[in-house]
């Protein structure tokens, strides 16, 4: 045994101090990698459809639903099935509602009770008593664990178990118990979620999506383009708080800004009068989602923002563009390609019509009053405090990819060749491809919220955020070009086109697959590819599921923007004990509907990939570590007993 090992061995032995001790551990350990694997859900592109998301976290993509129907069969009405699931789902609001027309209110209280503990124990049995009892709420761990792990048709504890249930109504706590057992069903029928990518843009709530996620128990997000954008302007990227800026007010979208956030707009809407008053700004009317009602003062004024913003953002990107010219993006400084007295705009020698021509600010530098603005508009994103802690959240619980039980995940690409091959993308002056590329990027992310980086190395990290948002080898972007400006002011459609990357065109290739999947080392017999930012067209038959199963693509289209596109509301892909599951979501309604009518979200589940045997936590990363710690606690043990470490008695 050499010094390495003897010295990891007296550390371990500080836990451990006696052959009991030790052994008691490898017992627990040994015990815990023979139970089920726990159910991993995957996530993509939420959008800010807080509503919908929540929903499927309650309803745990339709599993409580499942195990409601297979627990009690046909034992109660289909209707008392959707009551028992809407009240686990929305427990606070669903009793209020019961409350209000029951007539016999405690002989529902005793029914629900012992119905709800029937729920919980099934989705607690594949964990651990020491699991579960972290999962309780501290004022009813007791009693809950009593109920749990004690059975009516036991004679013996019939009375035993009766008594807690009508001391919790006599005592008048049967709301907040029920409310406990629900919350407690919805955490435990979820052991790990994973979130591809995208909380933000689009939808109106990503600031209450993130305050849901601070609360959770066991999550990781891979950043997606989205989310790094308003990393970017977190940060201090002007180009950054420009787009976000853009996106929102493209889509009407202002509550997370103004109401998650605290941002001040009043700036931007007073200098977007001042200076677009008299322009129609027809290209700039907002997109506005089917329960969106706006007046025209209300949406002419968000025109005039919008068009305000976005010729700011053309020239802060053309600002960063030849600022790093070694990114070769100053071609998409396109404001200084107009020709505003004959309007036309040069792209690649070629002229092209504009629809508009009314640039009032001008084509290159800021005006002074665009500079005023833009640092106050900085301010406010740089001082928001909500801001700043979502942002360390999705640092903290995040990255470019992760590796999980033998599956990568990533939001959207990772750059090729176009023969498959890995592609080198240049980094302030290095070549970086595949997982070293994604792990640099990683780290050039957090460079720029950490107060010890060198100067140099944090501009330029600030900077790269907007090459990750629009750069053509950036893994979150991966297309030729943004046409963002082309779809604002050209009638020519041929120049809004985005050759997508080699990636997107190879993905369906098995053996490419293969290939990515060797680089990042990812092991194993049924290992894949999960990634989501490409809308899945389910309505024209496209499959999620492509190369034979090596990488399924989990985005179908969470936000209502992209609903007519895709003809579903999303996907959401379950890995359990017995393999994978891809459940295909319609358009959630409402909240109001959900809780006032028992209206679920519709799902489809598909069957990817079955396991022949029932997957044990022994066969998952979690078990290859209790395996090593084993491992390392038998050494202990021999240790122990020939003498070679003394055990440490009190």
């Amino acid at each position: 045994m050499n010094i390495t090992d003897m010295h990891y061995l007296n550390l371990l032995s500080q836990s451990f101090p006696t052959v009991a001790d030790a052994a008691k551990e490898i017992i627990n350990l040994e015990a815990i990698m023979n139970l089920p694997k726990g159910t991993e859900h995957f996530l993509a592109d939420i959008h800010g459809e807080n509503e919908a998301f929540e929903h499927v976290l309650k309803n745990a993509s339709g599993n409580i639903k499942r195990k409601v129907g297979e627990i009690f069969g046909n034992s109660i009405r289909e209707s008392e099935k959707k009551e028992l699931c809407t009240l686990i789902y929305y427990p606070e609001q669903k009793l209020e509602l019961v409350k209000a027309v029951e007539q016999d209110i405690d002989d529902w209280y005793h029914i629900t009770i012992h119905q709800l503990v029937k729920v919980c124990r099934d989705v607690s049995s594949k964990y651990t008593r020491s699991k579960v009892r972290k999962a309780l709420p501290e004022e009813f761990s007791y009693i809950i664990e009593e109920l749990l792990h004690e059975r009516t048709d036991d004679q013996d504890k019939a009375a035993y178990v009766a008594v807690i249930v009508d001391t919790i109504i006599s005592t008048g706590r049967a709301d907040d118990f029920i409310c406990a057992l629900c919350n407690v069903i919805q955490r435990l029928a979820i052991d790990q979620l994973h979130i591809l990518g995208d909380i933000y843009d689009r939808g109106p709530g990503a600031h209450i999506i993130m305050d849901v996620m601070r609360r959770y128990n066991s999550w990781d997000i891979q950043w997606g383009n989205h989310d790094i954008l308003w990393m970017g302007a977190a940060a201090g990227n002007d180009a950054c708080i420009c787009n976000v800026l853009r996106l929102s007010l493209r889509y009407a979208n202002l509550a997370t800004l103004e109401d998650g956030y605290g941002i001040n707009l009043v700036p931007l809407a007073t200098f977007a009068l001042e200076t677009y008053g008299d322009d129609p700004c027809e290209e700039f009317m907002p997109k506005l989602l089917k329960d969106t009602k706006m007046d025209e003062k209300t949406l002419q004024l968000t025109a005039k923002m919008h068009k305000a913003i976005s010729i700011i953002q053309f020239k802060e990107e053309a600002r960063i563009f030849r600022r790093r010219p070694e990114w070769q993006m100053q071609d998409r400084c396109l404001l200084e390609a107009i020709d505003a007295e004959r309007g036309v705009c040069s792209i690649g020698g070629k002229e092209y019509k504009m629809k508009s021509c009314h640039f009032p600010t001008g084509f290159t530098e800021l005006t002074p009053e665009e500079d005023v603005l833009m640092q106050k508009l900085h301010h406010s994103f740089r001082v928001s405090e909500k801001l700043r802690k979502h942002i360390m959240t999705i640092l903290s619980h995040g990255c470019m990819y992760t590796i999980c039980n033998s599956n990568l995940l990533f939001h959207a690409s990772v750059p090729l060749n176009e023969d498959g091959s890995l592609k080198d993308v240049e980094i302030k002056g290095r070549r970086y491809q595949g997982k070293e590329l994604m792990s640099y990027i990683g780290q050039l992310v957090r460079a720029a919220f950490e107060n010890d980086t060198e100067p140099d190395l944090k501009a330029y990290a600030k900077d790269y955020f907007l090459y990750l948002w629009c750069g053509k080898d950036s893994p979150l972007f991966d297309k030729s070009k943004m046409a963002t400006f082309e779809r604002y002011f050209l009638f020519d459609k041929e120049t809004f086109k985005e050759e997508k990357g080699a990636y997107f065109q190879l993905r369906n290739n098995e053996e490419v697959c293969d290939r990515i999947l060797d680089a990042f080392g990812v092991t194993g017999s049924n290992r894949h590819i999960i990634n989501g930012h490409v809308p899945v067209h389910a309505s024209k038959g496209e499959n999620p599921i492509k190369a034979g199963g090596r990488l399924m693509v989990i985005d179908g289209g969470f936000s209502e923007a992209y609903h007519h596109e895709t003809g579903i509301a999303g996907y959401t892909l379950v890995y359990h004990s017995r393999g994978f599951e891809l459940v295909q979501h319609e358009p959630f309604t409402s909240r109001k509907d959900a809780i006032m009518r028992g209206t679920d979200i519709k799902s489809t589940t598909q069957i990817v990939e079955m396991s022949a045997h029932r997957m044990l936590v022994a066969d998952t990363d979690k078990g290859k570590e209790l395996h090593d710690q084993v491992s390392d606690l038998k050494q202990l043990l021999h240790a122990y007993r020939h003498g070679i470490i003394k055990e440490k008695r009190n």
